[in-house]
């Protein structure tokens, strides 16, 4: 039987949280943890899905009901979906196993469901040989991802596509790659899985009630990403850890922020880190610390003591490959 396989990585947010989200810029940089996704065509009518890493040792579902069933589990959502519009799309069909495997646990916040959208989607167009440029398979991921979530903006999609590090403007109007390479950070995980579009529409009715001040904020955030961007590519890391704090505070200012990322945040500046701050949604995931040499080892301890799980990536890796 005929087989794909590719890999996507995962990503970690630098800059612009939840403004990205109301068309604002954000700084995205792809990490070294990736997604493995192999797909087999089939010749029964159904779709196996085979992924231990979210409990799913062998989901079945027939390809003629693909995403009608309300209770889809979990780990299996963007993946059948992703097969559904991919068959609507293109006016192609088939019976299919499909297995993923991750480097990172979907519990990271490194965007899983982002990974494994992007590459059930590339590896189904390398089996049906339909060679999508990367800007078609954007907008279909992102088609998916909508379809499930409802909000989003696709910045994880595109660093799951295009990889290194990248200015990206909300729902991929500008996807521009920036000379970001591995930067010295540390990732702090805190232990708490976070709900992104529970936490996206938190924001959202903030805006609702005070419309003129949320937008003030999320001006502020953006006038914060666009200096960070030539600062980053100076490699200025005591003005961009200076950033990342001031993003940090319009983060709390929207309330996103949580007391189990504050004392990672707050324990990762007082060992001497350039900078802090959460890294997403907020509510859980992860924080990031901006280091040097002489400081990254203190970090990571303090980061252990306050409680986090220091997670050792690299950033700036390569998209989605064969």
């Amino acid at each position: 039987m005929k087989s794909a396989e590719v890999s996507t990585p995962g990503k970690l947010m630098l800059f612009g949280e939840h403004a990205v989200v109301y068309g604002r810029p954000c700084i995205v940089t792809a990490v070294d943890q990736r997604m493995n996704v192999i797909a087999e065509i089939r010749e029964r009518n159904i779709l196996q899905l085979i992924a231990p890493d979210v409990g799913l040792p062998n989901y079945l579902q027939d390809i003629d009901d693909l995403g009608k069933n309300p209770n889809i589990p979990k780990g299996a959502r963007f993946v059948e979906i992703a097969v559904k519009n991919f068959f609507e799309k293109y006016a192609v069909k088939s019976g299919l196993k499909i297995e993923t495997r991750s480097d990172f646990s979907s519990e990271f916040g490194f965007g899983s469901s982002s990974a494994v959208t992007v590459g059930v989607i590339k590896a189904l167009s390398e089996l049906f040989d339909l060679k999508l440029t990367e800007q078609k398979l954007f907008d279909l991921s992102y088609k998916t991802v909508l379809d499930i979530q409802g909000v989003g903006s696709g910045f994880d999609l595109a660093a799951a596509i295009w990889g290194e590090t990248l200015w990206f403007v909300g729902g991929g109007k500008t996807i521009i790659p920036l000379d970001g390479g591995n930067l010295p950070i540390v990732v702090g995980y805190t232990g708490i899985k976070a709900d992104t579009p529970t936490l996206v529409r938190k924001v959202e009715e903030e805006n609702r009630k005070y419309p003129k001040t949320i937008e003030k904020i999320f001006e502020a955030i953006t006038l914060i990403t666009e200096e960070a961007k030539d600062i980053l590519e100076r490699r200025d890391w005591v003005k961009l850890g200076d950033l990342m704090n001031l993003n940090q505070g319009l983060l709390d200012s929207l309330g996103v922020n949580t007391k189990v990322l504050s004392s990672l945040i707050y324990a990762a500046r007082e060992a001497g880190a350039f900078g802090a701050k959460l890294s997403g949604a907020g509510g859980g995931d992860c924080m990031i610390a901006l280091v040097d040499n002489q400081t990254r080892e203190a970090v990571e301890r303090a980061i252990d003591k306050a409680g986090g799980k220091v997670l050792r990536i690299k950033t700036g890796a390569e998209g989605v490959r064969k």
